[in-house]
């Protein structure tokens, strides 16, 4: 049984430890513009540029513009993300919310009605092309595949702009919840 100075103590304790996570959370949100900016990665789609169990920070859609790979191209000063030209985005597949975010590369945008790759069909709706930097599990555009078939990706459903990653510590987060995304 503890005694009243080691209540005291454990309560002291416990309130430093809350403190302090009250505050990463608030500087979190104030940098980021997100309460959570932490996700990690869990595939190799993004490879050699991301890794499996690589922990990104992403920066709220509100708070970034997003520069496409094509964009950056035609820029007099490249703009390099994540070893190469644009942004890599994050978002949910269709806006769908159960769907875990995909973390891939913004190629560029396309209007409604315009072809979403050269021979391809037209998008229904104006959104950005996305495909992931490693080419041997992914030679496609995202919406050449399952992960948006046919369809651009919304900037409603973007939930922001990846700023910098933090190597393989998100392994752990995998072992303990690997069908979640987020931290």
């Amino acid at each position: 049984m503890l005694d009243n100075e080691q209540l005291k103590g454990l309560a002291k304790d416990v309130g430093i430890v809350l403190g302090i996570v009250i505050a990463f959370l608030l500087i979190c949100y104030l940098v980021f513009g997100l309460w959570t900016p932490m996700y990690v990665v869990s595939s190799g789609s993004m490879e050699p540029n991301m890794n499996v169990g690589d922990i990104v920070f992403v920066r709220s859609i509100d708070r970034a513009d997003v520069v496409t790979y094509e964009d950056a191209q035609n820029m007099s000063k490249t703009r390099i993300k994540f070893g190469g030209p644009g942004d890599v985005i994050l978002f949910r597949p269709y806006g769908n919310e159960s769907y875990v975010p995909v973390i891939h590369r913004a190629m560029y945008y396309v209007e409604a009605g315009e072809e979403m790759w050269p021979g391809g069909p037209t998008a229904p709706h104006a959104g950005y092309i996305t495909k992931g930097d490693n080419e041997q599990t992914n030679p496609l555009l995202d919406q050449q595949t399952t992960i948006s078939l046919q369809t651009p990706i919304k900037e409603e459903w973007i939930i922001g702009t990846s700023q910098f990653k933090v190597p393989f510590i998100g392994k752990l987060r995998l072992l303990f919840a690997p069908d979640r995304l987020p931290f």
